[in-house]
This record gives structure tokens, C-alpha cells and sequence, in this order.
């Protein structure tokens, strides 16, 4: 009997037919696992779901903190943004080296048994981020203030016609006594290696923990299950910008340096944070990630709804096609619960991410409905993303290089002299970067070149006075920089309103999108498949993408640091204004780009469900005639006191079914 007849039955007739051809109390069975009941099978299924969750959230969280590193790591390592870029770019190295053979051969293996030795990978990879820290020497920044109180040191910034200065050595001075160590050795060196382990860790946990929910859970409800799991990873990255925040706050050496000498504060260019204590607590976790895989087994019995359903020649789009989808019973949709206040946009995702697979679940979208909908998700956000260019904040008011030195004219000069009239006898140099608030408002690169003569005071309350090119009051100036940045704090709500807003659009097809990733291709490649867009995704993306949006970052800097030996270090100011038009620009430009691959996949995808359908509905007539004579048969056996199970039954034919 050709088998598109027995697929093409209805599900109450499959139903009938099948609890005809099998007892009521028989068991089912998996291939691999043997007899064994349904709830068993939901009982270890959601202990993966569980599982699979925690790690997604383990590796979200510690790679949302290491991008919330990033400054952070710049200032303390004293490396340009695209260099940075490198280092964020490493953990798709790691992911590149091993994820066309963990994809094909990982679905043959025990699958959470390898989740869990990626845990374990991206576990060590995350120490060993933190290594630099507790190996390099304790963290120095120029300063032309004094540390304590009882200092006896007579501090004149801008000594008159003096060849030594208290701020520091003159950019012509002969580097420092531990140059020729630190040159020899880059520190960042570690933390490139630790975020390629990392993201060798990182590559089994998508694509053998997706596929092997697909696997394992019916098929109405995979969907739902994949969005809960994207949802928890995109909670992962509130408590790692949060854990990020906390840490930025603390200093880089706390408790190896008495804080009170300690003379600058987080908002100040020159400030580290304790960047490697959130490295340890993310290790932590991560590591205690790895412990549930190892007590899941390999593979799970297949539920009996979808066992009367499997078929291994069928391509899954077909199964979700509009001609079956009375097939599917969905059911009523989870409340979501409320997450973490005080962080907007990232729940804001979280519940687009949600949202878009309860939506898919409810309405049983079809694999053209999915398409479509994360197409027209996709579009929303990018048109609603071009607000994005009317929003933005003043550039700091600094003098010689954003504005001249009597405040009045604007200036955007990269990497200009700050030498004026007011500051030419003080020889001060021109690359330590030292800020200042003059009366006037202005900010100023350093003491010297604000051409201030004494200064009584400590730490961060130091004062600065005779300043010659401070013009107004009593021609003071105070430690730090001005903080004078007004139109931000009136922008910000409406930047973050419009932010929450697109996140979530954008986000709603999210899962809607994987799913239809996932339902294109046979159910025995799906790991690999899996592997294999994740791998692209890598390599066109991943690795790139940082490299080019930080030279893209750096050329919008104004003036940059020099480093202890020589050579240029850290930006310490940015032209905020450029900073924005290239980072939006660059960014609307690739989506721009994506949009017309996204309009020819979709072509392509209606003509192929379009050339199914028709090939189905050319099958219903002789589908309809030989159903129409197994009934018959069927009839004709009950009759004559013989079950359909002696003669006919068969194991194939019921996973046809």
C-alpha cells in the first residue's frame, strides 16, 4: 500500500486505527531506552529544560559581563578599541574550531553528557580571564594630585619656566624602569586565550541542547519550550550588566591599596573597576552549570502522540504546513512572570523572545506564517531604529580640543596641540590626561594646562588656584571633570523609551525565526544544521563584526592616551556626535543589507511549500481511493472475528501513522 495514503489520514482516523492495533496497556518504546511510559519521559524532559535554561543562563550572563568589561579592560590594559575588538571576536575562534564536528558528531554521542563538558570548558575559560589580575603589577594613572594630607610635597602644577614637572615626565622623557618587563609580555594575551576556551565551551550547548528538545518534545510544543529557553538566556545578560555596574564601581586593586590615596572616581577616563571579580563569580556559576548533564541520559522515549506521528523521511515544514494544521492542539499560554527592576530594555527582549513563541504556539503558525512574521517583527524595529539618529548628547565642553580655550568657539580638532598663550610657560605635557573643572565650566586636559600655579587639598577634594586660563572668579579649578551634560539627561528617557519599544518588536520574532530554522530541515540533520548556521553566523559576524565597529569607534576619537612605554594608548575622548552617526550608520547598513537575503529566502520558501502543496493535494484523489478500500478491509476483518494486530500490524506501519 503506497505510503502517502496512510499519511494522509485524518488524526481521529490514525487514532482509531491505532488503538485498534494496540492494546491499551502496551508499553511504548524508544529505541535506545526500551519500555517505558509517558510521564517518565516529561519528567526527564523538563529536568533538561531546567538544565538547558541554567546554562544558557550561565553563559549569557558571563558574556553579557565580559562586553560590559570592555572599557575596563581597554584602560587597564592601555589597548585601542579594535584591538578590543580582537579579544571580543576570540570566543567565535573558539566556537569556529569546533562546531562542524561537534554538530555532526555530537547527535550521535550523549548529548547533555557534552553539554556538560562545555560547561565545564567555558567554566575555565572564564578563570583564566581573570588570571591577568593577580600576575600584573598593581594599576598606576598619571596624576598631579597629591595622595594624602601629611604630604610634605610643595605641589605647583604649572612651576614657570621649570623643565621638571610635577605632572609627569614630557612626552619626550625616557620611558619608566619597568618598560622593558611589560613590553615583553602582553597581559591581554590571557584573556584573547580564556574567551577562546570560552567559546569552545560555549558550542555544544545550542545546537545538541535545541535539537534534542525538538527531538523529545511534541511538536506543538516545541516551540514553546525553545522560547522559555531563549527567554532565560536573555535574563542571563540583566544580572551580568548588573553584576557589570557593581564592579565597574569597585576599584580594580581594592583591598591591595589603601582607597583613601586613591584620588579618582568611576566617572573619571582614568578609572578600573574590579573587572576580574565578576570574572570568578561567572566561572562559579558556569561551573555549577555542568553538574545536572551529567545525570540525563541520552536520549529519552518519544511521547506516544509523537511517536503515532514520527515519520524520518518527512521534512518537519511539511508537517506544519496550513493543509495539517488541524492536526496540532494548542494549549492555553504560560502568564509571564515579572522579572528584575531597574534594568528596562534586556526584559524588555525577554518578553518579545517569550511572547513570539506563545504567539506561534497559539495561532499554530505555519512555517510561511513564521517567516512572516519575523520578517515583518524585523522590519518594525528597523524603521522604528531610524529615531535613533535625532537622539543624542552634547560633547563634553573640553579646552583645545572640543572648544578653544576662552570657551566661546567649538572645536573638533583630533589629536591638536593644547598648548595656548595662558599655559605656553608651564611646558606641561600633552598627553596625560588629568582633568580639571574650571570656574567657567570648561574642562581642562590637566592642572598644567590650565596653567594653575598651587593647590592645597587631597585626594579627590583637591583644589586648584591662580589658574591663568580659567578667566572668570578666582580663577580656580577643581579635581575632575565638569559635569555639564545636560541635553543627555533630558534625551535619555525618550532614547530609552523608544529602545524598550524596538527591543521588543524586534525580539517577537525571535523565536519564531528559529523555529523556522529548525522545521526546514530533516529531524536527522537538525544538529547539524543547527551547527552550521551557527557557524556562518560566526564567521560572517561574530568575528568580524567587533574588529570593524571598534576601527570604526576609534576613528572618532579625539584625543588618545599614551602608553607607560611609549606608543598610543586608551581613548580618553570621544566626538560623541560622530561616535553616533557611525555606530547607528554601520549598523542600519548591515540590517539594510540583510533585508534583501531575508526577501529572497522568503521567495524561495513559498515556492518550495507552494510546490508541496500542490503535490499533495495531486495524491488526495487515489489517497481518498485506497482509504476507502482499507476501511473496507479492515471491516471485512473485524467481521470475521480477526484483529487488524495478527495479520497486519506492524511497527512501521504505525510510525507511518
Amino acid at each position: 500500500m503506497p505510503r502517502n495514503c496512510i499519511r494522509e489520514t485524518s488524526a481521529k482516523e490514525n487514532e482509531i486505527f491505532l488503538w485498534k492495533m494496540d492494546p491499551p496497556n502496551k508499553e511504548r518504546r524508544s529505541p535506545e531506552n526500551g519500555p517505558s511510559s509517558a510521564r517518565p519521559c516529561c519528567s526527564s524532559l523538563k529536568m533538561f529544560l531546567v538544565a538547558l535554561s541554567f546554562a544558557y543562563f550561565a553563559k549569557a550572563l558571563s558574556g553579557s559581563y565580559m562586553k560590559s568589561t570592555i572599557t575596563q579592560l581597554e584602560r587597564r590594559f592601555d589597548i585601542p578599541s579594535y584591538l578590543i575588538g580582537v579579544i571580543d571576536g576570540s570566543f567565535e575562534i573558539g566556537n569556529l574550531l569546533v562546531i562542524a564536528f561537534v554538530s555532526y558528531f555530537g547527535a550521535k554521542l550523549h548529548r547533555p553528557k557534552i553539554i556538560a563538558i562545555g560547561c565545564l570548558l567555558m567554566s575555565l575559560g572564564t578563570f583564566l580571564i581573570a588570571l591577568p589580575h593577580f600576575i600584573i603589577g598593581r594599576y598606576k594613572f598619571e596624576t598631579s594630585i597629591r595622595s594624602s594630607v601629611n604630604s610634605t610635597s610643595d605641589l605647583s602644577p604649572c612651576p614657570v619656566r621649570s623643565s621638571v614637572l610635577a605632572a609627569g615626565p614630557s612626552t619626550s622623557s625616557v620611558p619608566s624602569s619597568g618598560c622593558e618587563h611589560e613590553s615583553m609580555l602582553s597581559m591581554w594575551i590571557y584573556v584573547f586565550l580564556g574567551n577562546i576556551l570560552r567559546g569552545i565551551g560555549e558550542t555544544p550547548v545550542q545546537p545538541l541542547g535545541i535539537s534534542y528538545i525538538d527531538d523529545y518534545a511534541l511538536e506543538e510544543n516545541a516551540a514553546f519550550y525553545i522560547g522559555c529557553v531563549q527567554t532565560i538566556s536573555v535574563i542571563g545578560p540583566v544580572f551580568g550588566y548588573l553584576l557589570g555596574s557593581v564592579c565597574a564601581k569597585i576599584y580594580v586593586d581594592i583591598g591591595f591599596v589603601n582607597m583613601e590615596s586613591i584620588s579618582i572616581t568611576p566617572g573619571d577616563a582614568r578609572w578600573v573597576g574590579a573587572w576580574w571579580l565578576g570574572y570568578l563569580i561567572a566561572g562559579l556559576i558556569t561551573l555549577l552549570s555542568a553538574v545536572p548533564f551529567w545525570f540525563l541520559p541520552k536520549s529519552l522515549p518519544l511521547p506516544e502522540r509523537r511517536l503515532a506521528k514520527y515519520s524520518p523521511e518527512r521534512t518537519s515544514f511539511i508537517k506544519d504546513s496550513p493543509l495539517l494544521e488541524h492536526k496540532y492542539q494548542a494549549d492555553e499560554p504560560a502568564n509571564f512572570l515579572e522579572m528584575a527592576k531597574g534594568v528596562i530594555n534586556i526584559p524588555a527582549v525577554a518578553l518579545g523572545m517569550f511572547s513570539g513563541g506563545v504567539i506561534m504556539k497559539k495561532f499554530k503558525l505555519s512555517i510561511m506564517g513564521a517567516a512572516k512574521f519575523a520578517l515583518g517583527t524585523s522590519l518594525l524595529g528597523y524603521f522604528l531604529s531610524l529615531f535613533f539618529f535625532a537622539m543624542g548628547c552634547e560633547n563634553a565642553s573640553v579646552a583645545g580640543i572640543t572648544r578653544s580655550y576662552t570657551g566661546m568657539e567649538s572645536l573638533y580638532k583630533v589629536d591638536s596641540s593644547l598648548l595656548a598663550s595662558c599655559n605656553a610657560d608651564c611646558q606641561c605635557p600633552e598627553t596625560n590626561w588629568d582633568p580639571v573643572c574650571g570656574e567657567n565650566g570648561l574642562t581642562y586636559f590637566s592642572p598644567c594646562l590650565a596653567g594653575c600655579r598651587t593647590s592645597h587639598g587631597s585626594g579627590i577634594d583637591t583644589v586648584f588656584e591662580e589658574c591663568s586660563c580659567v578667566a572668570v572668579g578666582n580663577h580656580t579649578a577643581s579635581a575632575g571633570q565638569c559635569n555639564n551634560r545636560d541635553s543627555c539627561h533630558r534625551v535619555f528617557p525618550y532614547f530609552l523609551a523608544l529602545s524598550v519599544i524596538t527591543s521588543f518588536i524586534i525580539s517577537l520574532g525571535g523565536t519564531p525565526g528559529y523555529m523556522l530554522l529548525i522545521r526546514c530541515i530533516r529531524p536527522q540533520l537538525k544538529s547539524l544544521a543547527l551547527g552550521f548556521h551557527t557557524l556562518t553566523t560566526r564567521t560572517l559576524a561574530g568575528i568580524p563584526a567587533p574588529i570593524y565597529f571598534g576601527a570604526v569607534i576609534d576613528t572618532t576619537c579625539l584625543k588618545w592616551g599614551q602608553k607607560k612605554c611609549g606608543g598610543r594608548g586608551a581613548c580618553r575622548i570621544y566626538n560623541t556626535t560622530a561616535y553616533r552617526i557611525a555606530y547607528l550608520g554601520l549598523t542600519l547598513g548591515l540590517r539594510t543589507a540583510s533585508f534583501f537575503l531575508c526577501i529572497l529566502g522568503l521567495v524561495v520558501l513559498r515556492r518550495h511549500v507552494r510546490r508541496q502543496e500542490h503535490n499533495t493535494l495531486a495524491n488526495g484523489g487515489t489517497a481518498a481511493g485506497e482509504l476507502q478500500a482499507l476501511r473496507k478491509e479492515e471491516n471485512n476483518s473485524c467481521n470475521s472475528d480477526q484483529c487488524p494486530q495478527t495479520a497486519d500490524y506492524g511497527p512501521e506501519r504505525e510510525t507511518r501513522l
